[in-house]
Protein backbone atom coordinates (compact mmCIF):
# COMPACT_ATOMS: atom_id res chain seq x y z
CA UNK A 1 0.00 0.00 0.00
CA UNK A 2 2.76 2.56 0.79
CA UNK A 3 4.88 1.34 -2.21
CA UNK A 4 4.37 3.99 -4.60
CA UNK A 5 5.00 6.86 -1.89
CA UNK A 6 7.72 5.27 -0.83
CA UNK A 7 9.06 4.98 -4.72
CA UNK A 8 8.16 8.40 -5.38
CA UNK A 9 10.33 9.71 -1.77
CA UNK A 10 13.16 7.71 -3.01
CA UNK A 11 13.24 9.09 -7.06
CA UNK A 12 12.48 13.03 -5.40
CA UNK A 13 14.74 12.85 -1.83
CA UNK A 14 16.59 9.53 -1.92
CA UNK A 15 18.54 9.89 -5.14
CA UNK A 16 19.52 13.76 -5.29
CA UNK A 17 20.35 13.01 -0.87
CA UNK A 18 22.94 10.10 -1.90
CA UNK A 19 23.73 11.96 -4.90
CA UNK A 20 24.55 14.69 -2.65
CA UNK A 21 26.68 13.05 0.33
CA UNK A 22 28.67 11.84 -2.96
CA UNK A 23 29.76 14.87 -4.49
CA UNK A 24 30.49 16.64 -1.09
CA UNK A 25 33.24 13.64 -1.04
CA UNK A 26 34.81 14.28 -3.83
CA UNK A 27 36.57 17.34 -5.79
CA UNK A 28 33.84 18.25 -8.13
CA UNK A 29 33.62 21.45 -10.14
CA UNK A 30 32.52 23.37 -13.34
CA UNK A 31 36.33 21.74 -14.69
CA UNK A 32 36.17 18.37 -14.08
CA UNK A 33 32.24 17.09 -14.44
CA UNK A 34 31.09 14.62 -16.84
CA UNK A 35 29.98 17.45 -19.87
CA UNK A 36 29.04 17.44 -23.92
CA UNK A 37 30.98 20.36 -25.91
CA UNK A 38 28.60 19.86 -29.52
CA UNK A 39 29.17 16.34 -30.44
CA UNK A 40 32.44 15.65 -28.19
CA UNK A 41 31.91 13.98 -24.98
CA UNK A 42 34.38 14.67 -22.11
CA UNK A 43 34.32 12.46 -18.99
CA UNK A 44 34.40 12.84 -15.27
CA UNK A 45 37.45 13.34 -14.15
CA UNK A 46 37.22 14.50 -10.07
CA UNK A 47 38.42 12.41 -7.69
CA UNK A 48 37.51 11.00 -4.27
CA UNK A 49 38.64 13.57 -1.33
CA UNK A 50 37.28 11.64 1.52
CA UNK A 51 36.39 14.68 4.26
CA UNK A 52 38.61 17.28 2.88
CA UNK A 53 35.57 19.16 1.76
CA UNK A 54 34.40 19.08 5.87
CA UNK A 55 37.66 19.56 6.98
CA UNK A 56 38.19 22.65 4.95
CA UNK A 57 34.31 24.34 5.59
CA UNK A 58 34.70 23.78 9.39
CA UNK A 59 38.10 25.42 9.59
CA UNK A 60 37.09 28.65 7.87
CA UNK A 61 35.48 31.58 9.57
CA UNK A 62 32.76 31.68 6.49
CA UNK A 63 30.88 29.10 7.86
CA UNK A 64 30.65 29.94 11.50
CA UNK A 65 30.00 33.87 10.51
CA UNK A 66 27.32 32.33 8.22
CA UNK A 67 25.98 30.06 10.90
CA UNK A 68 26.17 33.00 13.23
CA UNK A 69 23.56 35.10 11.52
CA UNK A 70 21.66 32.25 10.15
CA UNK A 71 20.39 31.48 14.27
CA UNK A 72 20.00 34.63 14.70
CA UNK A 73 17.79 34.71 11.79
CA UNK A 74 16.54 32.17 12.29
CA UNK A 75 15.04 32.73 16.14
CA UNK A 76 14.20 36.65 15.43
CA UNK A 77 11.65 35.28 12.77
CA UNK A 78 10.26 32.46 14.30
CA UNK A 79 10.19 34.23 17.93
CA UNK A 80 8.02 37.56 16.21
CA UNK A 81 6.53 35.27 13.74
CA UNK A 82 5.05 33.15 17.10
CA UNK A 83 3.99 36.18 18.95
CA UNK A 84 2.27 38.18 16.24
CA UNK A 85 0.82 34.86 15.45
CA UNK A 86 -0.69 34.02 18.29
CA UNK A 87 -1.43 37.94 19.31
CA UNK A 88 -3.94 38.12 16.32
CA UNK A 89 -5.13 34.70 16.55
CA UNK A 90 -6.44 35.56 20.26
CA UNK A 91 -8.18 38.68 18.78
CA UNK A 92 -9.58 36.91 15.90
CA UNK A 93 -10.62 34.13 18.15
CA UNK A 94 -13.30 36.56 20.16
CA UNK A 95 -16.66 37.55 18.50
CA UNK A 96 -16.26 40.98 16.97
CA UNK A 97 -17.59 42.60 13.48
CA UNK A 98 -15.65 41.86 11.07
CA UNK A 99 -14.29 39.15 12.19
CA UNK A 100 -14.35 37.22 8.69
CA UNK A 101 -12.54 40.17 6.76
CA UNK A 102 -10.00 40.50 9.05
CA UNK A 103 -8.93 36.51 9.11
CA UNK A 104 -9.32 36.90 4.92
CA UNK A 105 -6.74 40.49 5.16
CA UNK A 106 -4.50 38.39 7.64
CA UNK A 107 -4.76 35.54 5.20
CA UNK A 108 -3.61 37.62 2.03
CA UNK A 109 0.58 37.53 2.41
CA UNK A 110 -0.23 34.04 2.51
CA UNK A 111 -2.18 33.74 -1.04
CA UNK A 112 0.24 35.96 -3.03
CA UNK A 113 3.39 34.05 -4.50
CA UNK A 114 6.66 34.98 -2.15
CA UNK A 115 8.70 36.11 -5.22
CA UNK A 116 6.07 38.59 -5.83
CA UNK A 117 5.94 39.93 -1.91
CA UNK A 118 9.69 40.28 -2.34
CA UNK A 119 9.57 42.19 -5.50
CA UNK A 120 6.90 44.48 -3.36
CA UNK A 121 9.17 44.82 -0.43
CA UNK A 122 12.07 45.83 -2.61
CA UNK A 123 10.49 48.65 -4.26
CA UNK A 124 8.73 49.80 -0.61
CA UNK A 125 12.23 49.66 0.45
CA UNK A 126 13.91 51.70 -2.56
CA UNK A 127 15.93 54.28 -0.74
CA UNK A 128 15.24 57.20 -3.50
CA UNK A 129 11.63 56.20 -4.61
CA UNK A 130 10.79 53.43 -1.90
CA UNK A 131 7.38 54.50 -0.37
CA UNK A 132 8.38 54.22 3.36
CA UNK A 133 11.35 57.15 2.61
CA UNK A 134 8.81 59.16 1.02
CA UNK A 135 6.73 58.89 4.28
CA UNK A 136 10.03 59.63 6.50
CA UNK A 137 10.45 62.51 4.22
CA UNK A 138 7.34 63.74 5.06
CA UNK A 139 7.77 63.50 8.74
CA UNK A 140 10.97 65.71 8.32
CA UNK A 141 13.04 62.89 8.70
CA UNK A 142 16.21 61.30 6.22
CA UNK A 143 16.03 58.49 4.20
CA UNK A 144 17.19 55.12 5.40
CA UNK A 145 19.29 52.87 3.41
CA UNK A 146 16.92 49.90 4.39
CA UNK A 147 18.92 47.64 2.19
CA UNK A 148 22.21 49.41 1.69
CA UNK A 149 23.47 49.68 5.70
CA UNK A 150 24.26 46.06 6.99
CA UNK A 151 22.08 46.86 10.38
CA UNK A 152 18.85 48.03 8.38
CA UNK A 153 19.70 45.36 5.71
CA UNK A 154 19.15 42.67 8.25
CA UNK A 155 16.45 44.41 10.20
CA UNK A 156 14.52 44.58 6.26
CA UNK A 157 14.83 40.97 5.55
CA UNK A 158 14.13 39.63 8.99
CA UNK A 159 10.59 42.04 8.39
CA UNK A 160 9.89 40.83 5.51
CA UNK A 161 10.62 36.86 6.74
CA UNK A 162 8.01 37.66 9.10
CA UNK A 163 5.27 39.57 7.34
CA UNK A 164 5.09 36.17 5.17
CA UNK A 165 5.02 33.89 7.83
CA UNK A 166 2.51 35.53 10.14
CA UNK A 167 -0.43 33.71 8.15
CA UNK A 168 0.50 29.98 8.55
CA UNK A 169 0.92 30.66 12.13
CA UNK A 170 -2.50 32.69 12.34
CA UNK A 171 -4.32 29.94 10.85
CA UNK A 172 -2.63 27.15 12.63
CA UNK A 173 -3.10 28.37 16.33
CA UNK A 174 -6.45 30.04 15.50
CA UNK A 175 -7.68 26.09 14.94
CA UNK A 176 -5.70 25.04 18.11
CA UNK A 177 -7.52 27.92 20.13
CA UNK A 178 -11.02 26.62 18.35
CA UNK A 179 -10.24 23.44 19.80
CA UNK A 180 -10.04 24.39 23.18
CA UNK A 181 -13.54 23.38 25.00
CA UNK A 182 -15.22 27.03 26.04
CA UNK A 183 -16.29 25.40 29.44
CA UNK A 184 -12.63 25.07 30.73
CA UNK A 185 -12.73 29.09 30.20
CA UNK A 186 -16.29 29.33 31.96
CA UNK A 187 -15.19 27.03 34.75
CA UNK A 188 -11.83 28.91 35.39
CA UNK A 189 -13.88 32.86 35.52
CA UNK A 190 -16.55 30.94 37.98
CA UNK A 191 -13.33 30.48 40.22
CA UNK A 192 -12.15 33.73 39.71
CA UNK A 193 -9.42 33.34 37.30
CA UNK A 194 -8.66 36.63 35.92
CA UNK A 195 -8.05 36.66 32.04
CA UNK A 196 -3.74 36.05 32.16
CA UNK A 197 -4.32 33.45 34.59
CA UNK A 198 -6.75 31.77 32.12
CA UNK A 199 -4.32 32.29 28.87
CA UNK A 200 -1.13 30.54 31.03
CA UNK A 201 -3.35 27.95 32.24
CA UNK A 202 -5.62 27.22 30.13
CA UNK A 203 -4.63 28.21 26.63
CA UNK A 204 -0.85 28.10 26.34
CA UNK A 205 -1.34 24.05 27.83
CA UNK A 206 -4.31 23.78 25.04
CA UNK A 207 -2.32 24.77 22.29
CA UNK A 208 1.28 23.38 23.04
CA UNK A 209 1.01 20.20 20.51
CA UNK A 210 -0.11 22.93 17.92
CA UNK A 211 2.85 25.29 19.14
CA UNK A 212 5.35 22.73 18.87
CA UNK A 213 4.68 21.14 15.63
CA UNK A 214 4.41 24.76 13.96
CA UNK A 215 7.55 25.98 15.89
CA UNK A 216 9.50 23.13 14.49
CA UNK A 217 8.00 23.91 10.89
CA UNK A 218 8.84 27.27 11.27
CA UNK A 219 12.40 26.88 12.56
CA UNK A 220 12.95 24.51 9.24
CA UNK A 221 11.45 26.79 6.80
CA UNK A 222 13.45 29.77 7.88
CA UNK A 223 16.46 28.35 8.51
CA UNK A 224 16.56 27.70 4.58
CA UNK A 225 14.54 30.61 3.57
CA UNK A 226 16.50 31.12 0.14
CA UNK A 227 13.86 33.56 -1.53
CA UNK A 228 13.89 35.81 0.82
CA UNK A 229 17.12 36.67 0.91
CA UNK A 230 18.48 35.83 -2.25
CA UNK A 231 15.52 37.93 -4.13
CA UNK A 232 15.52 40.89 -1.90
CA UNK A 233 19.60 42.05 -0.83
CA UNK A 234 21.34 38.85 -2.93
CA UNK A 235 23.12 38.17 0.39
CA UNK A 236 24.35 42.21 0.34
CA UNK A 237 25.09 44.62 1.21
CA UNK A 238 28.66 42.51 1.05
CA UNK A 239 27.89 39.42 2.98
CA UNK A 240 25.86 41.01 5.59
CA UNK A 241 22.69 38.90 5.16
CA UNK A 242 24.31 35.67 3.30
CA UNK A 243 22.97 32.87 5.37
CA UNK A 244 24.39 29.07 4.71
CA UNK A 245 21.76 27.96 2.01
CA UNK A 246 22.31 31.47 -0.09
CA UNK A 247 25.74 30.54 0.27
CA UNK A 248 25.90 27.26 -0.68
CA UNK A 249 23.88 28.21 -3.55
CA UNK A 250 26.92 30.82 -4.63
CA UNK A 251 29.24 28.07 -4.82
CA UNK A 252 27.20 26.28 -7.48
CA UNK A 253 25.49 28.82 -9.40
CA UNK A 254 26.88 32.62 -9.47
CA UNK A 255 30.84 31.53 -8.05
CA UNK A 256 33.36 30.54 -10.84
CA UNK A 257 34.13 28.11 -11.54
CA UNK A 258 31.17 26.45 -9.59
CA UNK A 259 32.40 23.97 -6.88
CA UNK A 260 29.94 21.22 -7.20
CA UNK A 261 31.52 19.18 -4.40
CA UNK A 262 31.99 22.28 -1.73
CA UNK A 263 28.15 23.06 -2.37
CA UNK A 264 27.59 20.06 -1.75
CA UNK A 265 29.26 19.69 1.48
CA UNK A 266 27.23 22.95 2.51
CA UNK A 267 23.78 21.26 1.91
CA UNK A 268 24.84 18.19 3.80
CA UNK A 269 26.07 20.11 7.25
CA UNK A 270 22.57 22.07 6.59
CA UNK A 271 20.84 18.56 6.69
CA UNK A 272 22.91 17.23 9.60
CA UNK A 273 22.22 20.69 11.77
CA UNK A 274 18.94 20.58 11.22
CA UNK A 275 18.72 17.04 11.97
CA UNK A 276 20.12 17.63 14.94
CA UNK A 277 17.60 20.01 16.36
CA UNK A 278 14.82 18.44 15.04
CA UNK A 279 16.12 15.50 17.48
CA UNK A 280 16.99 17.59 20.41
CA UNK A 281 13.50 19.31 20.10
CA UNK A 282 11.59 15.92 19.94
CA UNK A 283 13.53 14.62 23.25
CA UNK A 284 12.69 17.85 25.07
CA UNK A 285 8.87 17.53 24.40
CA UNK A 286 8.74 13.87 25.44
CA UNK A 287 10.34 15.18 28.68
CA UNK A 288 7.27 17.36 28.66
CA UNK A 289 5.08 14.88 28.00
CA UNK A 290 3.99 15.79 25.05
CA UNK A 291 4.26 12.87 22.19
CA UNK A 292 5.19 13.66 18.80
Amino acid sequence: MVAPVVLVIGVIIGFPLVRGVFLSLTDANEANVQRDIGVNHIPATYKFTGLDNYTAILTDDVFWNRLGWTVLWTVACVSLTFLLGLTLATMLNRTLRGRTFYRLALILPWAIPAFISVFTWQMLYNEKSGLLNKLLAGGGIDAIPWLNDPTWAKLSVIAVNVWLGVPFMLVTLLGGLQSIPGELYEAAEMDGANAWQRFRNITMPGLRAVSSTVILLSTIWTFNMFPVIFLLTRGGPGDATEILVTYAYRLSFVNSPRNFSECAAWGVLILVLLSAVAVVYRRALRKQGEVW
